[in-house]
């Protein structure tokens, strides 16, 4: 590992293969590494959801734009496709703190772009028929939809390759020396430009320069059921945010909710909790009523940074020239891809199309705080 690339990128979940591969289409020459396999942590094992209402409304634009991109993916990606279904969605409140819950989320995501208007119970139904009597309220949005997460590393590794992006999988980074020499097992890889796309390790990989970047780690747990005859044809959730139901063509039942599981940043996802999976699942049957004839097939868990504020860590590094960061995106799959081309927008010395997220902020905020 002798030669020199223009940027090297670290970490192949959505967001960094997309800013490889539209680093790479702009005429770079592009490293792409990652301890394992590329979307193979949470950008392969989350729920596919390319919702906007649970979307954070600063976010809306970003992932109306992802969402298009989802749906064309053959288009752009080489004939790489996760198979994404366009369904509409529903948020329902059963409640009459949910309802008005719903009614403010509702109104701060429409005001962000996003089409999503309030109905009644009846009407809900009469867009899901399989759904619970007893909704107050519900928000309807025509743009929701889903893929099948665990194909996201397989459709963009042709297009990375088609691109000539050095792909380097098994290949954990140690650390980061001068400008910039990446130690691995395999040698040194360098770099005139970096990019961190670590995911919930964008702490640890922000301290190999010196920052200290606070990332909290969420262990979100997931469900899915056996095939089973088809009992909805939307994105369904609740007002809360706990839960997050689609039904695959497949007939399987994906259940979520962002319920936490145990685990933690230096082991990843260890266990299941019990009392949590019965909450989920309970839910989603008192929301489904058919699915209390379902049978589980298996539960696992995945990680999710989050900032201080919740909101991305995306642009350059402060104090460190032509150093850049992405991730920590809540809803980081709807909007994935579409992050990572406004990132290299920016590294390619473009304007970006929307503005970028800048960490200053969230170290301003932990020195202020010392």
């Amino acid at each position: 590992m002798t030669a020199t690339f223009d940027v090297a990128v670290v970490g192949a979940g959505v967001m960094g293969c997309a800013t490889a591969l539209f680093l790479a289409r702009g005429g770079m020459k592009v490293a792409l590494l990652d301890r394992g396999e590329i979307c193979r942590e949470a950008s392969g094992v989350n729920a596919g959801t390319l919702t906007m209402q649970m979307t954070r409304a600063a976010l809306i634009p970003y992932a109306l734009r992802a969402h298009e991109m989802w749906l064309t993916m053959p288009r752009w990606c080489a004939g790489g496709d996760v198979l994404a279904t366009a369904c509409p969605g529903l948020s329902v409140a059963f409640t009459d703190g949910e309802v008005a819950m719903l009614e403010e989320r509702a109104r701060i995501r429409r005001a962000a772009g996003a089409p999503i208007e309030l109905i009644d119970g009846r009407a809900a139904q009469a867009i899901e028929p399989g759904l619970a009597d007893g909704v107050k309220l519900a928000g309807h949005c025509p743009i929701d939809g889903f893929t099948s997460a665990y194909l996201t590393g397989r459709a963009f590794r042709p297009a990375l390759l088609e691109a000539g992006v050095a792909l380097m999988e098994n290949t954990p980074v140690r650390g980061v020396d001068g400008r910039f020499a990446l130690e691995t097992p395999s040698g040194v890889v360098r770099a005139t430009r970096l990019v961190l796309a670590g995911g919930v390790w964008l702490q640890d990989m922000a301290a190999w320069l010196g920052i200290d970047l606070p990332i909290k780690v969420l262990v979100n747990q997931l469900v899915v059921t056996e095939r089973m005859a088809p009992v909805m044809r939307t994105v369904l959730g609740v007002a809360s945010g706990l839960l997050s139901l689609k039904q695959y063509a497949n007939g399987s039942v994906l259940i979520g909710g962002g319920w936490q599981g145990i685990g933690d940043r230096a082991r990843g996802g260890v266990a299941v909790r019990p009392e949590n999976f019965l909450g989920n699942v309970r839910l989603a049957a008192h929301t489904v009523p058919a699915l209390r004839e379902a049978r589980v097939l298996r539960s696992w868990l995945g990680l999710e940074a989050e900032t201080a504020d919740a909101l991305p860590a995306i642009g350059p590094i402060p104090g460190i020239d032509d150093a850049w960061i992405i991730g920590s995106v809540h809803s980081g799959y709807t909007s994935g891809p579409y992050m990572g081309r406004i990132l290299a927008q920016a590294v390619l010395g473009e304007a970006p199309d929307l503005p970028l997220f800048p960490i200053d902020r969230l170290l301003n905020a932990r020195s202020n705080a010392a």
